[in-house]
């Protein structure tokens, strides 16, 4: 077998796999968007089916990795080439971790819908936040699937407004615990909402530093925006 055949089986090796991936990430992302909906519609069916999808995302986690296992025995590629497949591995692991975040946010809702909590609970101020968080992870699974070291950078500048409305929320919450000691359980039942939503936006950080690591040879982890831009760009 020649060496452009073989070069070829592994290139298709390396897109399937990629598809894979970007598979997984689409279904992360409407678990999501499912999570989001239970909350601002208070429904417990759309808080369940989050816990289906979930389902499907482990399958994919278990699958992409037996791939990559496989392609790493058979083709012991050279060192980029390695470097992508890790990428892979790590981009794959993140998602994981996402789905279990929109998880945790589908159990919260049904406490919270289960718990009787009023209405009134500041539970839509968490729109701004999940729509970011989601969003984010969209410009990440576009920047893998294009190497765009520059969304990357721009996808970790945007990680401080997450944090940003994480902590706005955290204090309402707590200005509403504080005026009615019966919020305190749903409130609490929030916040861990509210966590999770920030953690998905950790996670499509991480994505992103995979991406500056996989086309630069950095690693830019615990090195400041300012530094990697400098660096990077």
């Amino acid at each position: 077998m020649s060496d452009k055949h073989l070069s070829s089986q592994f290139d298709s090796e390396l897109n399937g796999v990629s598809t894979r991936v970007m598979e997984m990430g689409g279904l992360v992302e409407s678990q999501i968007r499912q999570a989001v909906y239970a909350l601002s519609q208070f429904s417990i069916e759309a808080a369940d089916q989050v816990a289906a999808i979930e389902n499907r995302v482990n399958a994919m986690e278990v699958e992409i990795d037996h791939d990559l296992s496989t392609i790493i025995a058979r083709r012991q590629p050279t060192a980029r080439d390695l470097r992508l497949l890790l990428a892979f591995s790590k981009a794959t692991a993140n998602l994981e971790r996402m789905g279990d975040e929109a998880s945790r946010m589908a159990r919260m809702v049904r406490s919270i819908i289960e718990g009787g909590a009023p209405r009134s609970l500041p539970s839509n101020d968490l729109r701004v936040a999940a729509d970011l968080a989601s969003g984010q992870l969209r410009k990440a699974l576009d920047a893998f699937a294009r190497l765009d070291t520059k969304m990357a950078v721009a996808i970790l500048k945007e990680d401080d407004l997450i944090d940003k409305e994480f902590d706005g929320f955290v204090r309402k919450l707590i200005t509403y615990m504080m005026e009615d000691p019966r919020t305190i359980s749903p409130s609490l039942d929030l916040l861990f909402l509210a966590k999770a939503i920030e953690r998905i936006g950790d996670h499509s950080k991480n994505i992103a530093e995979l991406i500056i690591y996989l086309v630069k040879g950095m690693d830019v982890r615990h090195t400041s925006v300012g530094e990697i831009e400098s660096a990077v760009l």
